[in-house]
């Protein structure tokens, strides 16, 4: 069975394109996880220039990283005996609404709920909450998880 610990240890990302800090739990339905923005991330320089926000598309990323992949990963795993885990998490489409912008040093949270999965394929709703609670932004996606 697949843990949240062994579940980050096959995501394929890392440092500085890696967005999970923790996974709180991944299950048949689901998965949550935090991620907490540090302020030397090189984004940060240019986005905007003496007022720094956390550009939408790596909100996006946060929420197919947390949302999506470890949960594809999960679903996989739990569909193959955990022989041939995927390699790649590719997004093939999203859709999203934003509600408040993200800061440096801001840690937010993000938990995902299948729509389906099959043939490798995954729909899930996500959105992402700020530490207060608040909705920072939420979407629903669609990837796939493929082997190299």
């Amino acid at each position: 069975m697949s843990t949240p610990a062994n579940i980050l240890q096959q995501l394929p990302f890392s440092e500085p394109y890696l967005f999970v800090d923790e996974l709180h739990y991944v299950n048949d339905e689901g998965a949550s996880g935090s991620y907490t923005f540090r302020g030397d991330l090189p984004f940060y320089q240019g986005h905007f220039k003496d007022a720094p926000v956390t550009p939408g598309a790596i909100l996006i990323e946060v929420m197919a990283q947390i949302g999506g992949s470890t949960l594809g990963i999960y679903l996989s795993s739990q569909e193959n005996g955990g022989q041939n885990p995927p390699q790649l998490c590719l997004a093939s489409s999203y859709e999203a609404s934003f509600f408040l912008p993200v800061y440096p040093g801001e840690r937010v949270t993000v938990v995902s709920e299948k729509v389906y999965f099959r043939f490798n394929k995954l729909k899930f709703k996500v959105q992402m909450v700020s530490s207060s609670g608040s909705i920072i932004c939420r979407g629903v996606f669609t990837g796939m998880l493929k082997a190299r």
